[in-house]
This record gives structure tokens, sequence and C-alpha cells, in this order.
């Protein structure tokens, strides 16, 4: 894999990396040969200090501070992946959303991406080189009425905010590419199953069905795997994809039926 790809020496911060695909990355692309900072409210025992910084980023001021650590510690920075989101709204479909609630999803899957950027993606411009990662969701075409209305609706606004931002940087040589998976197999997706089954009364594997069912199916027959996720991160980052920027790939087992 390294003769093929490799990131050498790239400096890259990764948020949410302590677990599911953010982790995964994290891992793959220090295998890659990239200088990595990665971000959470807590670091677990089995990562290295010096790869990490706590914030929380759902504010102003801990993306601040992760931005400081990147400049600081990374000299700067080449990549971004912008990892960070999840959801715990409940269920109980658009009338069980509060304003908190609808805030509080925009806090966690729009806003930390937007204020990193605007922190850190300058100075790649002045570079004249670097890649920005957004991870999306395919929820934003096929959201759950019952459950992620909010969550969705946050995506589809990352996305489209992506999609300005690539139009915007991509001429002065900074990329900026979306990566949009379907269900992927982690700790936060087995929870969210649990969350639906215990509000529809029901046990764990109808709470699978029920995301199942919302979904309409995936036709490849599982979930994604978080380092699959990982390799198609690591591979948009790289020089392989020099001539990629301002589109959006599913990685979704072929749930969504059009792109």
């Amino acid at each position: 894999m390294t003769d093929f790809l490799n990131l050498d020496g790239k400096r890259a911060l990764i948020t949410a990396g302590t677990k599911g695909a953010g982790a995964a990355t994290v891992e793959l692309f220090r295998a890659l040969g990239a200088r990595v900072l990665t971000t959470a409210r807590s670091r677990p025992e089995e990562l290295p200090e010096e790869l990490f910084i706590a914030a929380d980023l759902t504010t102003g001021e801990g993306c601040a501070r992760v931005a400081e650590a990147t400049r600081r510690r990374l000299g700067g920075v080449d990549i971004i992946v912008h990892v960070l989101g999840g959801s715990s709204a409940p269920g109980g479909g658009f009338a069980a959303l509060t304003d908190a609630l609808w805030q509080q999803e925009l806090d966690l899957n729009l806003l930390p991406a937007v204020r990193l950027d605007r922190l850190l993606v300058p100075s790649m411009v002045e570079r004249g080189s670097g890649v920005v990662i957004h991870v999306s969701s395919i929820q934003r075409v096929l959201p759950l009425p019952e459950s992620t209305t909010a969550y969705a609706a946050a995506k589809a606004a990352l996305s489209t905010y992506s999609k300005a931002l690539s139009k915007e940087v991509s001429p002065k040589g900074v990329r900026v590419v979306r990566v949009a998976p379907g269900w992927i197999e982690t700790e936060a997706a087995e929870r969210l199953v649990q969350r639906l089954a215990e509000q529809a009364g029901t046990d764990y594997e109808g709470g699978r069905k029920i995301i199942m069912d919302g979904l309409c199916g995936i036709p490849l027959g599982r979930p994604a795997k978080p380092d699959e996720v990982a390799s198609l991160i690591a591979f948009l980052a790289s020089d392989r994809a020099a001539a990629i920027t301002g589109t959006e790939y599913l990685i979704d087992g072929g749930t969504v039926p059009t792109a």
C-alpha cells in the first residue's frame, strides 16, 4: 500500500480521531507517514499524548484552541479531515425537535468544520496547497424522519458549504472533497440502534431493522467498516487524487439508489 500511496511528511489534523472512522483514519495516516494531531473531549489511554489535543469543538473556544495547537505542534497543516459528527436527538419526528436540539445538531455537525476552516484554510491558500475533507452523510439525501431529521439537515448544510468552499479555494491550490458514508459499523451506530429499539419497544435486531428499512436496505448486505472509510479518505487526501476537488464520494454499500 505504501508503495502506491503515501502521506510522508504531511501534517494532518483529524477531528474526532479517538473512535470509529476517525480512529481508523488516524491509524492509517500514521502508517502512511503523516504527522497527525487529533482531537476529542478526552484522550483514550492508548492514544499517545503528543498526538492529541483535548477540546470541545462544538464551541468557538474549542476550535480556536485546536487551531492554535495545530500551528504550534505541527507548524501548520497540509490536510484537514473533519470527521466530527453524530446525533443524540430523540425519536418522534420533526415535532419532537426543539430549538435547542436543532442548535445542538448544527453545533456538532456543521459549525466545527466552518470554524476550523476559517482558522486554518487561509494559510493553505497563502501557501497554494492543501486538502480539506468534510465527512458528510448519505442521510443528507436519505434522512430518517423518525430520528435524524436535524442531523440530516445539518449534514446537508455541511455538504453545501463544502461545495461553496471548493469553488472559492480550489483555484488557489486547495482541494476540498466530501466523503459521505452510509451506515458505518461503529460503537456510536450500535448505541443509535439500541436507542431506536428502546423507543420502539423492540429488541436490538428490531432497532437494526428500523435503520435498514429507513435506508431502504443496503445492497452490499452490511454496513461499511471504519477502516474502509479511512482508506477512501487517505486516497482523497493523497497526491494520487491531485485532480479531485469539489465533489462527493459515497461509501454506502449501494444504499443511495442514484448518485
